[in-house]
């Protein structure tokens, strides 16, 4: 089992920048692959970002790439999604995923707000 809780969220003017945490429990969290998703009021859940075990590799979601960067310290058990150049189109829940012993993101956090105003 993992456990995932998010924090960070909050409401910044369009241009801004936030940073997002996700912190990890349960499960040794080097040994799998996160990643980020969002859901905005309407809308399906959608994928943001996601970064292997290692760090080593990431990916983005169009949307997003270039003005926002998924990292974790495996040392703090934390992930994190830096977004900078915030668009009210940003404007969702975002949440963090781990995945599971199948290779498919099986844990959840509660989410966190993120409003961009214009």
């Amino acid at each position: 089992q993992v456990q995932l809780v998010e924090s960070g969220g909050g409401l910044v003017q369009a241009g801004g920048s936030l940073r997002l945490s996700c912190a990890a429990s349960g499960r040794t969290f080097s040994s799998y692959d996160m990643g980020w998703f969002r859901q905005a009021p309407g809308k399906e859940r959608e994928f943001v970002a996601h970064i292997s075990w290692s760090g080593g590799s990431t990916y983005y979601a169009d949307s997003v790439k270039g003005r926002f960067t998924i990292s974790r310290d495996n040392a703090k058990n934390t992930v994190y999604l830096q977004m900078n150049s915030l668009k009210p189109e940003d404007t969702a829940v975002y949440y963090c995923a781990a995945e599971d012993e199948r290779g498919r993101y099986g844990y959840w956090g509660q989410g966190t707000q993120v409003t961009v105003s214009s």
